[in-house]
């Protein structure tokens, strides 16, 4: 491995992710920007992931398949595993068979990886990572960083993947018990937090790192005009851009929505699971107000952002803790308020709280949202306390006040010095 300036081997990091550049959704933008960021520091990174295939579930690359791919990426050693990807991804033995294959897909790395690095660092959406991350823990030892985005268990009992108590419970312990192999741990959210601290048997340093706005969505905002208020009278333009899954129940939304006579423009973009239910439901509709486009890019997902009054976030009731959407901190960093349909004790509930940035509504009060468009429509002026708010919170998330706090985590880990709850980022 190449040598620091001083003579010193650099120190070596195994970043083990579901989804990596070129994928963007389901955290692939940030795994991939940490990635970078590292290497440019001074680590010799390498990131073991699967092929692109999120959020379309399909393999983009045509390379899907046994064959380990290894390439250099923005000086990140890129290596890169077959997988199944689930036809149906609300199907539990299909999900089951995603999360297994990637786990004994990985495995095949084993037998050469002995002394080969000083820090392993695994991101859980999924538990097949954290399963072979662990196994590797209990092979070659030295320390293991869980950083979790998505607690995937109560992710999969909120979204209906698991049906009954004894599934449910069957995972959350698999879960747990393969969390519980890490040294240190880390999550988005101070709801996420509290939800792990109930889960740790070790006493593991348990670390508030959250998720950021990765460079290459920062220089294409930055080249923005300043955002517009509304025009009085004019229908609200409203804008989803993302996964369309079942923990975004955005079909519920667009439905009741539909039931109304509100002034209102709803342009959808987005691919996933539940993406050809909501296209086919605006098809068959026929109503214009409605349109649905195409997984936007980096460049046309920020432009359509600036250009919508309210960027429109759905999270499926009873998701609880196990998640917290990525693409809040684009949207807020252009200024744009977000319309949030979600429960309020949530992470996102609980943002939406602390940070203002835009009309919260829980499932259970919908009806109210056609009232609040009308209401906005016809005095756009209350919409810019929420950009304010928007852009205030959007500096929580700056990339190098984060990416710092990763660093010198990783150096304080590598040199063994004792971490604590109290090392956070808040």
């Amino acid at each position: 491995m190449a040598p620091l300036s001083n003579g010193s081997r650099r120190p070596r990091l195994l970043l083990v992710v579901n989804v990596f550049a070129p994928d963007r959704g389901g955290g692939a933008a940030v795994f991939s920007d940490l990635a970078y960021a590292l290497a440019e520091r001074g680590f010799d990174v390498t990131v073991r992931c699967a092929y692109p295939y999120y959020p379309e579930w399909r393999d983009k690359s045509g390379d899907n398949g046994l064959r380990i791919q290894r390439y250099e990426d923005n000086g990140v050693h890129v290596e890169r595993f077959g997988l199944f990807i689930p036809r149906d991804p609300n199907s539990l033995p299909q999900r089951l068979l995603y999360e297994g294959s990637f786990f004994l897909s990985l495995a095949r790395a084993l037998r050469r990886d002995r002394g080969r690095f000083d820090l392993t660092m695994v991101f859980c959406p999924l538990v097949g990572a954290v399963a072979y991350a662990a196994l590797r823990k209990r092979l070659f030892g030295g320390p293991l960083w869980l950083n979790v985005q998505d607690l995937s268990a109560d992710a999969a009992a909120a979204s209906g993947i698991t049906k009954g108590q004894a599934a449910t419970n069957t995972l959350a312990s698999v879960q747990n018990a393969l969390f519980n192999e890490a040294d240190v741990w880390s999550s988005i959210s101070p709801e996420m937090l509290a939800r792990l601290d109930q889960l740790r048997s070790k006493d593991q340093p348990l670390l508030y790192l959250p998720n950021w706005l990765n460079r290459s969505l920062a220089d294409e905002i930055a080249a923005l005009p300043e955002k517009a208020l509304p025009k009085k009278g004019e229908p609200l333009e409203l804008l989803y851009a993302g996964n369309i899954g079942t923990k975004q129940d955005l079909l519920a939304f667009c439905q009741a929505l539909a039931r109304s006579d509100a002034p209102f423009r709803f342009r959808i973009h987005g691919s996933g699971g539940r993406a050809d239910d909501v296209r086919q439901w605006i098809e068959q509709s026929g109503d214009d107000r409605f349109a649905f486009g195409p997984f936007l890019d980096e460049a046309g997902f920020i432009r359509a952002i600036h250009h919508a009054d309210l960027f429109v976030i759905t999270e499926k009731t009873g998701s609880g803790g196990s998640f917290i959407p990525s693409k809040l901190i684009p949207a807020i960093a252009t200024g744009t308020p977000i319309l949030a349909v979600c429960d309020g004790d949530g992470p996102l509930g609980e943002e939406m709280r602390r940070a203002r940035l835009g009309p919260h509504v829980e499932w259970a009060d919908l009806d109210e949202v056609p009232t609040l468009l009308r209401t906005l429509a016809a005095d756009p002026e209350a919409m810019r306390a929420w950009q304010q708010n928007a852009h205030d919170r959007a500096a929580f998330y700056q990339r190098e006040r984060v990416v710092d706090e990763f660093e010198r985590t990783i150096h304080r880990i590598l040199s063994h010095e004792p971490l604590s709850d109290s090392a956070v980022l808040g």
